[in-house]
């Protein structure tokens, strides 16, 4: 394990995007206000719904997400309210025959809230939407399940959920303000499989403050035995400038970059040597039944604002605070103000004010993307072919990719250097440099 990807720091300076969306959200806009109403009407094909719960019952340093505190019950109540409220106008917008596929709870952290608030607003779903036999599935705090929630998962028949484990690590936990015990997050594993949970994902986490290339392997050992389905192995994201509260982080204890590049190599070689199948080269499947899996060794792997997905829906619908909506021609982000978004929806209003509309050109350059970040290769028309030749010049002479007759393929060596490559068919990225992170 200690060969390795080859190093080339100076491939690796610029920070780039993780390419949930093309274009990012960092391109967005305050947009006509009918924009959104209109493609709710327009709506066309299967439908996926995400719902945003921006609370956690205790707060960690380094987490970049729209969340806090849930504190107060009024004020949860309240969001709820409006989250209610929202459902209703935009269910009212959408036409009759839309089916809706899967729906996903995320945040923040939904089991934030009760089991009964979160009953009820599957029960909302339920009314006011064409559920099609859907795919439920839920982001989850382990320190905070309890075998009420595993009980109400079972009865909603949730069958894929995902753990914020980050680290098994206690001095890496207490530095990022996350301790949980491995007791705790054993005992959330049990429930959950007792629950009908098929498809159980761990978040992990590299680059943490402190942290060893032994801690990393410890992790990553510690989580095979408890039989994660998936892996999504994230490089920690240091942007104070960007999210404040990670100023409570000693950035002198952040591993360097060569460091955070053995320790991703680290977890790619462990994971693939144990079982599991790469999906790009952070996330991580387990080859029998899990269907992320199956869409990547066949071809039909997809990126969403979830990330890497099976999930083949040209429209991505997003509820609460900070959601964002995806169609064909529009991106469309959410109020993130907790206190605005209440006032907006309760007046009636569609929540989403920010975005951007997706030209043609958006389009091609997005669908380049996605199809190097999920299938390592695309076919560039020649006039990209053309514009990008000169800046691919580095990547093709270190072998880290090819491109021979407009098909540009990833080499298996160019791995950590997918989204760097990705980032040259991105004409925004120049205007946005402050906002991204690392490359790897």
């Amino acid at each position: 394990m200690t060969a390795g990807w080859p190093y080339y720091p100076e491939l690796l300076q610029t920070p780039v995007p993780r390419y949930t969306s093309f274009p990012t959200a960092a391109e967005f806009r305050d947009i006509d206000a009918a924009l959104y109403p209109a493609a709710l009407e327009d709506l066309e094909g299967d439908v996926s719904l995400y719902l945003h719960i921006p609370f956690c019952e205790k707060i960690c340093h380094y987490c970049g997400c729209n969340t806090g505190a849930a504190g107060r019950r009024q004020r949860l109540d309240s969001y709820l309210a409006a989250l209610h409220r929202e459902i209703a106008v935009v269910s009212n917008r959408i036409p009759a025959g839309a089916r809706v596929r899967r729906v996903t709870f995320g945040g923040g952290s939904p089991n934030a809230i009760t089991p009964t608030d979160f009953v009820r607003l599957v029960d909302d779903l339920t009314i006011r939407f064409r559920l099609d036999n859907p795919v439920f599935s839920i982001e989850l705090d382990p320190r905070t399940i309890t075998a009420e929630w595993a009980a109400t998962i079972k009865s909603i028949g949730i069958e894929r959920a995902s753990l914020g484990v980050q680290t098994f690590a206690v001095h890496c936990q207490e530095a990022i303000g996350r301790v949980q015990s491995e007791d705790l997050i054993v005992q959330a594993v049990d429930w959950l499989r007792s629950a009908g949970v098929t498809s159980l994902n761990f978040d992990l986490m590299y680059g943490l403050p402190g942290q060893s290339r032994d801690d990393v392997l410890d992790s990553l050992q510690r989580t095979r035995v408890l039989g994660a389905d998936r892996i999504a192995l994230f490089g920690y994201a240091h942007v104070p400038h960007i999210v404040p509260r990670q100023r409570v982080i000693d950035a002198t204890r952040l591993p360097a970059q060569a460091e955070r590049f053995a320790m991703a190599w680290l977890g790619y070689a462990y994971l693939c040597t144990h079982g599991y199948v790469p999906v790009g080269f952070d996330h991580f499947a387990r080859p029998g039944g899990d269907p992320l899996a199956h869409a990547t060794l066949e071809g039909n792997l997809r990126r969403n604002f979830q990330g890497f997905t099976d999930d083949d829906a040209p429209n991505l619908i997003g509820l609460g605070a900070s959601a964002i909506s995806a169609f064909p021609h529009l991106l469309a982000q959410n109020e993130k103000n907790s206190g605005r978004y209440r006032m907006m929806v309760s007046q009636g209003q569609a929540a989403a004010r920010r975005g951007i509309l997706r030209s043609p050109g958006d389009a091609m350059r997005g669908r380049i993307i996605e199809q190097l970040l999920c299938q390592g290769r695309a076919t560039l028309p020649p006039l990209l072919e053309t514009e990008v030749a000169e800046t691919l010049r580095p990547f093709i002479m270190r072998n880290l990719a090819t491109l021979e007759q407009g098909h540009l393929s990833i080499a298996p060596d160019g791995l950590p250097y997918v989204r760097t490559i990705a980032a040259l068919f991105d004409p925004y990225r120049e205007q946005s440099l402050q906002r991204f992170s690392s490359a790897v």
